[in-house]
């Protein structure tokens, strides 16, 4: 498992600052203490010598991270203006929804934009990206159809959802006629190109790429990978839909997914998207058509993408969580690999004891619905 280590410096240490300089007028009272903040700016650094030193080893690496932040914050800035997003939209609705103010829909127009979507749909009731995936995956299916898993096996969660791990007759895919294959990766952890190029079939109905690497210890795949599988599938069926699990990969990179071919993207708004203000919420973007298949899922066919209620200080939370959203994938893509069960549990015990809420807590790891591991 790998924990995020918000170890950066913030995109705002660009805007430097310098001290100010007082000059002492004639007069006895006006006296300035030299010990004065004014003329000491500088704060003693409140890290160890060896932290120190890995964060200086790392400076054009996070100079980089930076950059990013800045190139997608103008992106999401962009779309804000462009779905001409006004205060009026963080009002919410209640009931069926038919009422809302114009939030609903510029919220959905902002993220297709900056997903380069055609349409996309973001909404408390998806309560988790499996939800989400989930309901991407049972709008493109039906029975006899054939599902593939591109990059070895799919996220835990999902396994119950396929039917890959027994889930007692709930309803899984393969309950529902849909069959499964899988495509190991290779040795090095990556895409096996040469077992794609021939692993798609005319019942392939839909592929899945997952590409976070999850519980892994892959490497997660580039938006332009992504591509290439996507043109690999399509040439061997151009009727192969591809829906791509984008969880933990929002803004990670210059370009998304919709980008480079793909159908669908499905995610939630509690990790990259929701810029950790979020306090629910899930998305599905990409072809128009489709979206409006996954919406049907969510709710019911025939609802559409214009009903569904949500409260005013969720929806603004929504609107401020994407808009941060970049700067706060950036803190969190400096990582470490802790190398063992008790130095993981160690460090979380560690974050929480340093924590503003529940410092008095200690996290224990238990058992979590959907995990085959703990938690």
């Amino acid at each position: 498992m790998m924990m995020a280590l918000s170890g950066a410096p913030s995109a705002c240490s660009a805007l430097s600052w310098s001290p100010i300089r007082i000059r002492p007028v004639a007069s006895k009272s006006s006296t300035v203490s030299l010990s004065s903040p004014l003329h000491h700016p500088r704060v003693l650094s409140p890290f160890v010598p060896e932290v120190k030193e890995a964060v200086a080893s790392l400076h054009s690496e996070f100079r980089d991270v930076d950059n990013l932040v800045a190139y997608n914050t103008s992106r999401v800035l962009k779309a804000f203006q462009n779905a001409r997003v006004g205060s009026h939209f963080f009002a919410g609705c209640t009931g069926y929804g038919h009422d809302e103010a114009g939030g609903r829909e510029g919220l959905d127009q902002a993220f297709a934009e900056i997903f380069g979507a055609e349409s996309a749909i973001v909404r408390s009731q998806f309560f988790s990206g499996t939800h989400a995936i989930t309901c991407a995956l049972f709008a493109m299916l039906r029975p006899g159809d054939e599902l593939l898993a591109v990059a070895g096996a799919p996220y835990d969660t999902l396994e119950e959802v396929i039917g890959k791990r027994d889930c007692d007759g709930l309803g899984s895919l393969q309950d529902f006629g849909v069959n499964y294959q899988e495509l190991p990766l290779a040795e090095d952890g990556g895409l096996d190109w040469d077992g794609l190029a021939t692993a798609v079939r005319p019942q392939t109905r839909c592929a899945l790429i997952q590409r976070s690497c999850g519980y892994s210890w892959r490497r997660s795949l580039s938006v332009h990978e992504i591509g290439r599988a996507i043109k690999m599938i399509k040439l061997q069926n151009p009727n192969c839909l591809v829906v791509v699990d984008n969880c933990y990969g929002e803004f990670v990179d210059t370009i998304e997914p919709p980008m480079v071919g793909s159908d669908l993207i499905a995610g939630s708004l509690i990790k990259n998207p929701g810029g950790t203000i979020a306090p629910c919420g899930g998305y599905v973007a990409g072809r128009a058509k489709l979206v409006k298949a996954a919406a049907a899922r969510l709710s019911a066919p025939g609802l559409g993408i214009d009903c569904g209620s949500t409260p005013g200080d969720v929806m603004r939370a929504f609107f401020q969580g994407l808009f941060l959203a970049p700067q706060m994938v950036g803190e969190a893509i400096k990582a470490v690999q802790l190398g063992s069960r008790e130095r993981l549990i160690g460090f979380c015990e560690a974050v929480q004891r340093s924590s503003p809420v529940s410092s008095f807590t200690k996290p224990v790891a238990g058992a979590t619905p959907g995990y085959a591991s703990e938690v």
